[in-house]
């Protein structure tokens, strides 16, 4: 019997070793000494985070508030305790018992979700919505994509977990897990040829520059010969915190 006991432990051990605390949750005072301890004594944990997507369904897009590219987390809110309904923008604490390690990442037992006192700015649904405008115009350059790209490394006014929900939410809402990078990059790792300005297979690149705050710029980019570009935008956020904004120009080619 002792035989079996012992790998059974330490498959229990490694099982949990790949759940824990979301990075930037508030942690017990002392860290538990052994794994019951962080059971027992530490969770439920709690983080914050701004909800990107999915507040109409439940089904919640969050970044971990002024978090990294890879603080991106999933949460269905079915059956779980809310002190009010949530909205896209708003800033919550969620308290959970564990982070499954995934893209994005998931919760296991979450308790409760509760809001902060910080006012709703969903400038990430702004963001979501220009990239949902720019997908329909021109749509040939982005029918029967096999690579989706989002570039939104030089946007100022999101953090990097923000930018990366909005980019995950945006592939997923089409079907398509996207991948990061300028033009650039994408040349370099043979995405694109940059010899010849197009794909390598059925690809499209879809940027924005800027801020809500000034100006900004969206781009898609299928090829030297088939781009569209939205110009000198500007954004205005309504009392609610939600926002709309204005195309200065159009561009194709």
């Amino acid at each position: 019997m002792k035989k079996t006991a012992l790998p059974l432990v330490a498959l229990c051990l490694a099982l949990l070793a790949g759940c824990g605390p979301a990075d930037g949750a508030a942690l017990p005072s002392e860290s538990p000494a052994d794994t019951s301890a962080v059971l027992v004594d530490g969770a439920p944990w709690f983080a914050t985070f701004r909800v990107v997507a999915g507040a109409e369904t439940g089904e919640l897009v969050l970044a971990a508030n002024d978090g990294t590219s890879g603080e991106v987390y999933v949460l269905n809110t079915e059956g779980v305790s809310l002190d009010r309904p949530v909205e896209n923008g708003e800033l919550i604490n969620v308290y959970y018992e564990a982070v499954m390690e995934s893209f994005p990442c998931q919760f296991s037992n979450v308790t409760a979700v509760e809001h902060t006192e910080t006012e709703r700015d969903d400038r990430c649904g702004l963001y979501l919505q220009v990239l949902s405008h720019l997908w329909e115009v021109d749509p040939g350059l982005n029918t029967n994509l096999e690579e989706l790209a989002v570039d939104l490394s030089e946007l100022t006014d999101l953090s990097e977990s923000e930018k990366a929900a909005v980019t995950w939410a945006f592939g997923n809402a089409h079907g398509l897990m996207p991948m990061t990078g300028t033009w650039e990059e994408l040349v370099e790792e043979g995405y694109i040829d940059g010899e010849n300005l197009s794909w390598n297979g059925n690809g499209c690149l879809f940027t924005l520059s800027g801020s809500a705050d000034g100006t900004f710029q969206a781009d898609k980019w299928a090829s030297g010969l088939g781009a569209y570009a939205f110009g000198d935008c500007t954004a205005k956020m309504g009392k609610d915190g939600s926002w709309s904004y204005t195309i200065g120009y159009e561009a194709i080619s």
